[in-house]
C-alpha cells in the first residue's frame, strides 16, 4: 500500500512540475516574441488574441502559486513546491508569497466571513469588492515594490533593448490588469456572492451546465468548481472537475 501511495505522489509531482514548466515557459516565450513585434504590422484580431493569451498565461502563474500554497503543485517535494510558488507570484506581480499564503489560508478558515480577506462584507458591489480584493493582495509596501520594479524593468527594456513602450502596455500591463479581473470575477465574486442567498455559505455555482472546457478557460476550474476546492483543498486544480462528478 505504501508503494502504491508513493507512486501516486510521484505521478502528481511529475504532472504538477510539467504543468508549471509549460505555463512558465509559454509565459516567457510569448513575452519575448510579442515584445519584439511591431504592433502596427498585426491585425486587431491577432492583437486581441495575443493579449487574451497573455492574460490567461498570467492567470496561470497565480494558479501555480495557489496550488503550491496548498502543497498540491509538487506534493512530495516541499522545497521545490514552494520555490515554484514564490517564483510564480514574483513573475505575476512581485507579490509576497508568505502574505498571499496567510491571506489564502484565512480565506479557507473564514470563507465569506469577516475574517476572509477575499470577501467584501456589505452589499456585494463588485467594483468595491474588486478594489478590496486587490488591496488585500497588494498592500502599500507590495504596491511600492511592484511600481519600483516595473519602472526599472520598463526603463531597461525601452532604453537598452529598444522595446516599444506600447508593447509593454499591451503585453505586460494590460494582461496583468485583465488577469486580476479574471481571478476576481470567476474565482472570487461569482462563487462567493451567493452568500447573500445562502447564509450557510455553499460556494457551488448554481448552474451545473458549464462545460469542463469553459470551466478550464474561465479560470482553471476555480470558478465553477470552487465548492470542490473548499471541500477538498488538497486536490490539484486540474482534478477539481473529477471531484465534481463523484
Amino acid at each position: 500500500m505504501f508503494t502504491s501511495l508513493q507512486k501516486v505522489y510521484q505521478g502528481e509531482n511529475w504532472i504538477g512540475l510539467l504543468i508549471a514548466v509549460i505555463i512558465i515557459s509559454l509565459w516567457f516565450f510569448s513575452l519575448f516574441e510579442l515584445l519584439a513585434i511591431q504592433i502596427s504590422d498585426i491585425s486587431w484580431f491577432w492583437l486581441i488574441f495575443s493579449i487574451l493569451g497573455r492574460t490567461y498565461l498570467h492567470t496561470g502563474l497565480f494558479i501555480l502559486a495557489h496550488d503550491s500554497m496548498h502543497g498540491n503543485l509538487i506534493p512530495n517535494n516541499r522545497i521545490l513546491n514552494h520555490l515554484i510558488g514564490r517564483v510564480a507570484v514574483t513573475v505575476y506581480g512581485f507579490l509576497p508569497y508568505d502574505h498571499c499564503c496567510t491571506n489564502h489560508f484565512n480565506h479557507h478558515r473564514y470563507p465569506s466571513q469577516s475574517g476572509d480577506p477575499d470577501f467584501y462584507g456589505s452589499v456585494p458591489n463588485p467594483i468595491f469588492w474588486y478594489f478590496k480584493f486587490i488591496r488585500e493582495y497588494f498592500p502599500m509596501r507590495s504596491l511600492i515594490i511592484f511600481l519600483v520594479n516595473m519602472i526599472i524593468i520598463a526603463w531597461g527594456l525601452t532604453t537598452i533593448f529598444h522595446v516599444a513602450f506600447t508593447n509593454l502596455i499591451f503585453f505586460v500591463l494590460v494582461p496583468l490588469v485583465l488577469s486580476s479581473l479574471q481571478l476576481f470575477f470567476f474565482g472570487t465574486y461569482l462563487p462567493h456572492h451567493q452568500l447573500y442567498e445562502n447564509p450557510y455559505f455553499s460556494p457551488r455555482l448554481q448552474s451545473s451546465y458549464y462545460s469542463n472546457l469553459w470551466s478550464f478557460f474561465s479560470c482553471y476550474h476555480f470558478g465553477h468548481y470552487h465548492w470542490e476546492h473548499h471541500e477538498y483543498p488538497k486536490t490539484p486544480w486540474y482534478k477539481l472537475h473529477k471531484i465534481h462528478s463523484k
